[in-house]
């Protein structure tokens, strides 16, 4: 298993593990490839403060996440990590990898000197909280968004 930032032609890989969830259908996200996937990664690509990791297994795209350093001037200026859209495919969970990954992301946040790494997660996710729980990660705040 490896841990590599993603190239363009993962794209569509990262797309469809996006999609394989029951969240993302029940919200009509679809493994379509569009160019606006394209705009996104050549932005993240692009980004300093971002990275676009894929675990990769003999060739196969078996999870992505991202990871973004946020500078703050809170906590005395400190630093932090924001770990997005996790995914392990649903024939590779159960067996490890997704602990192994957000471990790798804690890492590389520490690497680069961030005092906190934070992530959110739906409400209904409830078996997702669990595993973050394990993790150490504790549930601090109630987040809200708005869609634009």
């Amino acid at each position: 298993m490896t841990v590599r930032e993603a190239r363009r032609e993962d794209v569509p890989a990262i797309v469809a593990l996006l999609a394989d969830d029951i969240m993302s259908a029940s919200r009509g996200v679809t493994a379509e490839v569009v160019d606006g996937h394209y705009a996104a990664f050549a932005a993240i690509e692009g980004n300093p403060h971002d990275l676009l990791w894929v675990m990769e297994d003999a060739g196969e795209l078996v999870g992505t996440l991202q990871l973004t350093f946020l500078a703050g001037l809170s906590r005395g200026g400190a630093s932090r990590a924001q770990i997005e859209a996790v995914r392990i495919a649903a024939s590779r969970r159960g067996m490890g990898l997704g602990g192994e990954f957000i471990k790798a992301a804690i890492e590389e946040a520490r690497r680069r000197g961030c005092r906190m790494v934070q992530l959110t997660s739906a409400l209904e996710r409830t078996d997702a909280h669990r595993f973050y729980e394990r993790l150490g990660f504790k549930q601090t705040h109630a987040g809200f968004k708005m869609s634009l």
